[in-house]
């Protein structure tokens, strides 16, 4: 079980990283002439969405107290 957490802790942190990197290039996508595109700041938001409803699916279902 302690294996479990240490790995899901791992790969949340790993997770977490990559996002702290890639958010920045998603949100200052540049669209030209026009209307401003706002598709990368979109998708940002989808992906911190997801990422809270994943969390309260294993805070609820998965979690052992």
């Amino acid at each position: 079980m302690i294996m479990m957490k240490r790995l899901l802790e791992a790969m949340s942190m790993s997770v977490a990283g990559v996002l702290a990197i890639v958010t920045p290039v998603l949100a200052n996508a540049p669209a030209g002439e026009g209307a401003p595109d706002y598709s990368g700041i979109t998708w940002l938001y989808y992906v911190m969405i997801g990422g809270i409803l994943l969390y309260g699916v294993y805070d609820t279902f998965l979690k052992k107290s």
